[in-house]
């Protein structure tokens, strides 16, 4: 079964999947074994591990050799976040070749001109493509991919543009239009009001994804009561609990002059050993080395 498969098994079994954010195989490995329906390879997540602005700079091959990494240690299906698709309809073949080949389930494609500017910063930059030229992006993906199963999500930043609730509609009936499996609709109000009105005034047939960030009180129970969602991507919380957890270990550390007192309160060396799979390495060490 391919994974683009299991994704979609899994959203027809539960209803609802949850996936989870990750920059790297280990916090892959973390998502999996925490339960999560799957993978949401983020593109702010791998600008953040790299000390970068989530504003293009990281290049299609840095996100794909990553995603490939995670694939290798995870069996969760990953939704490959791919921004604006690296380019026009031209670039978005080649992604989708590229992608598909290293064994993901589904890309988010987003309706923003290239270069982009990350969606939650404070006044930045949203600017969004044509429609048609948007449209002209997932025939491309539709076409290009190899897997019916594969799953070609389209994001519209209407939004968090301040575009209004019309205009986000209007487009996501376009990307509909255009062969698109679901919508993903994104926002940065503080609560789920403008979202939970899309979703309620969304006629169309492919269901929805939403990025519930800004507004963390969107819980399960209100998701499900909407009856239109059938993922939600849990978007950056891989990387804030890193930084989070890093910065306080590092900063007692300093304020201990030692790690006294913080060894208790972190995992131990045992921990990362299993998690690096150390007793498979020792099996085999046994079984093949002379």
């Amino acid at each position: 079964m391919s994974k683009a498969r299991l994704l979609r098994d899994r959203i027809a079994g539960r209803g609802l999947a949850h996936v989870m954010a990750a920059h790297s195989p280990l916090s892959a490995i973390l998502a999996e074994e925490a339960g999560f329906d799957g993978l949401w390879a983020s593109g702010f997540e791998l600008s953040a591990l790299y000390g970068l602005p989530d504003v293009s700079l990281i290049s299609m091959s840095q996100h794909l050799d990553m995603v490939r990494a995670m694939a290798e240690q995870s069996s969760l299906p990953i939704i490959a976040d791919i921004d604006t698709g690296f380019g026009n309809a031209i670039n978005v073949i080649h992604a989708i070749r590229e992608y598909e080949r290293a064994g993901v389930a589904a890309v988010v494609i987003e309706d923003k001109t290239f270069p982009k500017v990350t969606s939650l910063v404070a006044d930045g930059r949203q600017d969004l493509l044509r429609i048609e030229e948007f449209q002209g992006k997932i025939r491309a993906a539709v076409a290009t991919r190899s897997d019916p199963d594969f799953l070609v999500i389209a994001r519209t930043e209407a939004l968090i543009a301040r575009l209004g609730e019309a205009e986000a509609l209007k487009r996501a009936a376009a990307y509909e239009a255009a062969g698109a499996d679901m919508i993903l609709i994104h926002s940065k109000q503080k609560t789920p009001d403008e979202v939970e009105s899309f979703v309620r005034a969304w006629s169309g047939k492919i269901p929805v994804v939403i990025v519930p960030t800004a507004y963390p009180e969107m819980n399960e129970a209100r998701i499900r009561a909407l009856g239109k969602i059938a993922i939600v991507i849990y978007g950056n919380h891989a990387i804030r609990a890193s930084v989070t957890a890093m910065q306080d270990v590092f900063a007692r550390i300093i304020a201990d002059r030692g790690i006294h007192n913080i060894d208790k309160d972190i995992v131990s060396v045992e921990e990362i050993f299993r998690l690096q799979k150390k007793a498979q390495v020792k099996a085999d060490e046994k079984a093949f080395l002379a």
